[in-house]
Parts: structure tokens; C-alpha cells; sequence
């Protein structure tokens, strides 16, 4: 069995492996340059030097060598870096539940939904949707409340079918409309990867968020 550590050890030995490779290559191609341009000017002729700017020239390309070789040797230690922290991140993600706005997954077990309306607000609803969008349910709650376990019931108290699904708490003051704000749940991340931005988790819901949206983390449960 691999574990992430092993994993990202083997990642962190097969890129150091090849970055010692590149970094050896180069080096070598320096140390024949250095050796052929000291070689040339031990055994110019006294009588006919060297041309002043062609060895000025070589003297750039000299430096360009060597440029290219520190170079080489700071990028390959900055992916070494971001490499292993980049997959420390994505294996510690892996199995922790994390809140957020997104779909959530029913399992048949009550689901715990947080919200806050308004202080305006005098009556509230928790509308429920499939993962179609479709409205499934409305459940009238206490202004007051800010936790509400769902029980995955339709509006007929049919148990619902384990899917995906999502919540809305919609604000009234008195038949007027406030806000329609997204509700949150905990969902168990079951995929990491790294995004063009930041880290992507996968959800047991199937929605795929960035770790930009999650409020909040606890152990797997």
C-alpha cells in the first residue's frame, strides 16, 4: 500500500533525480567551456593575440554559461519545494469534512444545514432541491435558528433517495421577499488536485470547490 508520505517522497526522489541530471549536464558544458577558453588563451600567438572584442564575446558567454547553471539550480530547488508541499496539501485534504455553500450529499442520515437570515426577517423557509434544481420541499423555520436538521423527507414525508442536494433560506418580511441566500453543509472531500489557482476538492456531493469557499473543517467522519 502507498501512503501520501511514500508517495510524495517518490515524487520529491524522481524530480531531484532528474533536476541533478539537467544541473550535471550543464555544469559539464561549463567546465569544458572554462576549459577550452583557458586552453586558447595559454597557446595564443604573442605575436598575433587574441582580437580584444572577441574575447569580450567570449567573456559574455562566459558569464551567460554560468548564469544558466546558478539559474537551473534555484528553479530545481524552488519545484523540489513546491512539489512536496503541494502534495502534503492535497493528501491532508483528503477525507476531512469541510463546510461549504455547495451541493451536499444525503446518505439517508440527517443532514445539518446553517444559516442566519436577516434581523429584518420575521418568518423564514428552507427550500430544498434536488440535484436538478428541482424544489422538493419547503420547510417553514425560526428566524432565530441558525442549525436545522434536514431529515431528507419530500413535502408528502416520503423518504428522499441518496443523492446530491441543496438548500436555500428564504428571508420574508411579511410577504415580501429579503434574501434567498445558499445554506451550509459539511461534505467529505474525496478527491484533491491542484487547480490553475489554488487546490480543487472534490466533494462527496460531487461538486468540485475551491479551498477558497470552505468555512470551516473538521475530522472525517
Amino acid at each position: 500500500m502507498i501512503t501520501p508520505t511514500q508517495l510524495t517522497a517518490q515524487a520529491n526522489t524522481q524530480t531531484q533525480s532528474a533536476s541533478q541530471s539537467q544541473t550535471t549536464s550543464i555544469a559539464s558544458d561549463f567546465d569544458t567551456f572554462l576549459l577550452l577558453m583557458t586552453t586558447q588563451a595559454q597557446n595564443q600567438d604573442p605575436l598575433e593575440p587574441m582580437d580584444s572584442s572577441e574575447y569580450a564575446s567570449q567573456l559574455a558567454q562566459f558569464s551567460m554559461v554560468e548564469q544558466q547553471v546558478q539559474s537551473n539550480d534555484l528553479l530545481s530547488e524552488l519545484a523540489l519545494s513546491l512539489g512536496g508541499i503541494k502534495l502534503e496539501e492535497l493528501a491532508s485534504w483528503v477525507g476531512m469534512d469541510v463546510q461549504t455553500t455547495a451541493a451536499f450529499h444525503f446518505d439517508g442520515e440527517p443532514v445539518t444545514l446553517s444559516a442566519l437570515a436577516p434581523a429584518a426577517a420575521d418568518s423564514a423557509v428552507m427550500v430544498i432541491r434536488d440535484r436538478k434544481g428541482a424544489e422538493i420541499e419547503r420547510i417553514s423555520v425560526q428566524v432565530t435558528q441558525t442549525e436545522f436538521a434536514w431529515a431528507g423527507t419530500a413535502n408528502d414525508g416520503s423518504p428522499l433517495p441518496t443523492g446530491s442536494y441543496s438548500a436555500t433560506l428564504e428571508s420574508y418580511d411579511g410577504e415580501e421577499l429579503l434574501s434567498a441566500q445558499p445554506v451550509s453543509t459539511y461534505n467529505q472531500v474525496v478527491e484533491a488536485q491542484v487547480g490553475e489557482d489554488a487546490v480543487l476538492l472534490t466533494l462527496e456531493s460531487g461538486q468540485v470547490v475551491p479551498v477558497g469557499m470552505v468555512t470551516g473543517v473538521r475530522a472525517g467522519t
